[in-house]
């Protein structure tokens, strides 16, 4: 059985929480005044392209392993099972994605912003549009990326600190996967091609590579990291470092959530009325099995606090980024200096914004769903935009801003559909929780009443939603996987402006050298130069003869003398 404990903090637990918050502050004001002196706009915003592989690897970890990675994950997996743990699959195709097709054009270009490539590739409109829609979707770098260092460990260390509690108070992670597998969390292959199914093998794999392209692939607030790297190795080490970091991120992420469901499995506090909300029950939990253990339940809300701050650290530099290269630069004369202190002016002015949007937000409630289809939304459409200018050369200007705007509004469309109708739950699926362990008693306007055994099922939600009147259009269309949407806007840009395209002149269309993706800007390809000149001897004949006699100690006569040439091969004897 469950009873009601102290959910309050000690001291101990301020002084961990508020150690956190100066720590993070001090390295910020470190690089302010003394990190190497930022004296330009360029080593205020990409760091001087300076930076090393693993500060840069760790800094792309925490940039979008927010509160939503420590609070939301573990409740994700706590009610609808662990197989949102195949997001790993959609990480590693993301950085091979990242890395090999937009990173080399980036990096060559040596540009601030990712969206004056888009005025390179296409015109000034589309870039300023594609600006506009970074800064709706979303210290100097330096002061950022280290800060992240610190928070990416406090995140690790607060999980970390919740599954080795709840494995000693469960008698060993046996018993966890013994709960899970009885509660039907372990539910990790699940190969259903019904795109309507909120989460299958293939909306998680391929939805997720989408959305995580469009956020490591071209989102100004990464991409402005491993352009700072001091190479292009350095770069692309940093994205599979970053790799790293992530799957282990989102395995004690997942396993926390097992570790929730094995110590609640009898008596769900949510439905108890313990909590008033899913989000609540991880802190909940810390508070129930760490209290004894002062300070520890503060590191825990630091670490959910530090996901926070790193990604609003990250989204303040990158608009501040945008900002002053897409709309300011272009427009005012002013010097380096100038442009400098535009730049942390344009920080600060964002970082109070920011700080105003999020009191509005604890007002309205019920905004986590949207803002995480706003990722989906927005960054889809964009992704769909570069693409077509990285892959397709006959693509133009009048095909990618047709193709944009119809990306847009399809996104949008299926989108705010399912605000709207929300997708039934035949199709989300959620696990049972139950209330049968539980026995407690607790105060309500000064009267006491007791809880009994009761269930949650996901035919309750069914029944209820089988009353309501709803269109053809919302049990179809707007019940689309949410992890869909992205992927939904990204072919639809492709598709749509390679048509524009095609009918507009795109194909006599000539563009300056390196603004289009080549074979030489694969790692693959420069591997396969590699191994060809490792066997090929400079005079451009193949010394086949030595490769047999190392490996069979002879020397096979008729492959002598073999001479390359791109015409027909000619062996002489």
């Amino acid at each position: 059985t469950s009873t009601p404990s102290s959910t309050s903090f000690s001291a101990w637990d301020y002084v961990v929480f508020t150690l956190m918050l100066v720590i993070s502050a001090g390295i910020g004001l470190y690089f302010a005044f003394t990190g190497g002196g930022q004296r330009s706009s360029a080593d205020f915003l990409v760091g001087g392209r300076s930076m090393t592989a693993v500060p840069v690897a760790l800094s792309l970890t925490a940039s979008f392993m927010s509160a939503i990675t420590v609070l939301g994950t573990p409740v994700e997996v706590y009610q609808y099972g662990a197989i949102f743990i195949l997001i790993c699959f959609a990480y590693v195709l993301m950085v091979v994605v990242s890395s090999e097709i937009f990173l080399p054009i980036f990096y060559r270009l040596g540009i601030t912003s990712t969206y004056e490539y888009l005025e390179m590739r296409y015109n000034k409109v589309i870039r300023l549009i594609g600006t506009v829609l970074f800064i709706i979707q979303t210290g100097g770098l330096k002061a950022v990326v280290w800060t992240d260092v610190f928070q990416v460990g406090i995140m690790l260390a607060g999980l970390l600190a919740v599954i080795v509690q709840s494995v000693l108070l469960q008698g060993g992670v046996s018993t966890i996967i013994s709960d899970s597998t009885q509660g039907g969390r372990l539910n990790l292959w699940d190969f259903d091609p019904n795109p309507l199914r909120r989460h299958t093998f293939w909306t998680i794999v391929v939805g997720g590579t989408f959305l995580w392209t469009s956020v490591y692939g071209i989102n100004q607030a990464q991409v402005q990291r491993y352009i700072s790297c001091k190479s292009l190795f350095h770069a692309r080490m940093a994205l599979y470092i970053n790799l790293v970091s992530l799957l282990a991120i989102t395995l004690c992420a997942v396993f926390s959530g097992l570790c929730l469901y094995s110590v609640y499995k009898n008596c769900d506090p949510w439905t108890a009325g313990m909590v008033s909300a899913q989000d609540q029950l991880m802190p909940y939990l810390v508070l129930n099995i760490l209290k004894k253990y002062p300070g520890v339940p503060g590191l825990f809300v630091a670490s959910a606090y530090s996901g926070t701050l790193s990604t609003v650290s990250s989204s303040v530099n990158a608009l501040a980024a945008v900002t002053i290269t897409d709309l300011m630069r272009p427009y005012l004369s002013l010097s380096d200096k100038q442009l400098s202190w535009a730049s942390k002016g344009m920080s600060l002015f964002y970082g109070v914004v920011c700080i105003g949007m999020a009191g509005l937000a604890s007002l309205m409630g019920g905004m986590l769903q949207a803002a995480i289809s706003i990722v989906g939304v927005i960054g889809g459409p964009l992704l769909g935009l570069f693409s077509l200018a990285v892959l397709f050369p006959c693509a133009n200007s009048k095909g990618g801003l047709a193709g944009l705007l119809c990306g847009l509004a399809l996104s949008l469309w299926v989108c705010i559909g399912a605000q709207i109708y929300h997708p039934l739950p035949e199709n989300n699926r959620p696990l049972d929780l139950s209330t049968h362990g539980c026995n407690l008693t607790l105060p309500v306007d000064g009267l006491n009443w007791t809880i009994g055994p009761t269930e949650r099922t996901k035919d309750d939600f069914v029944q209820k939603e089988e009353n309501l009147d709803r269109p053809w259009l919302a049990d179809n269309w707007y019940s689309l996987s949410y992890l869909y949407f992205c992927p939904m806007g990204t072919l639809a840009v492709i598709i749509v402006g390679l048509i524009v395209s095609v009918f507009t002149g795109g194909r006599q269309l000539k563009l300056q050298p390196g603004l289009t993706l080549s074979k030489e800007d694969l790692t693959c390809y420069k591997a396969y130069n590699a191994l060809k000149e490792k066997i090929t001897g400079s005079s451009g004949k193949l010394d086949l003869a030595q490769e047999l006699e190392k490996t069979f100690g002879k020397t096979n006569l008729v492959f002598c003398d073999v001479e390359l040439s791109a015409q027909t091969p000619k062996i002489y004897t």
